[in-house]
C-alpha cells in the first residue's frame, strides 16, 4: 500500500465510508469529518507514518500542512516523510 492509499484508508475510516468513496478532491467537510474527526485523522497519520504533523486544530490556516483536501493531506504526508528521511 502506498502513501496515498494509506492516507485515503485513514480518512475513509474516520468518515465511516469505503476507501473507494474518497476522492482526492474531497474536503473534510465533503466527507462529513468535523474538527474532532480531523484531529483523530492527524493522530492516525502520525502513528501510521511515524511523523509529526505541524497542525493546530484551532487555527488550521496557520499551518503549512494543507488539510483542505484529501490530496493536500497526501502531499503533506509525503513531504514530511521525505523531510524525515533527510
Amino acid at each position: 500500500m502506498n502513501v496515498e492509499q494509506k492516507v485515503v484508508r485513514i480518512i475513509a475510516e474516520q468518515a465511516m465510508i469505503a476507501p473507494p468513496d474518497v476522492a482526492l478532491t474531497d474536503t473534510m467537510d465533503d466527507l462529513g469529518i468535523d474538527s474532532m474527526g480531523l484531529v483523530e485523522c492527524i493522530f492516525a497519520l502520525e502513528e501510521e507514518f511515524d511523523i509529526d504533523v505541524p497542525f493546530n486544530a484551532n487555527e488550521p490556516e496557520k499551518s503549512d500542512f494543507d488539510i483542505s483536501t484529501v490530496a493536500g493531506v497526501v502531499t503533506g504526508v509525503e513531504r514530511l516523510i521525505a523531510q524525515q528521511k533527510g
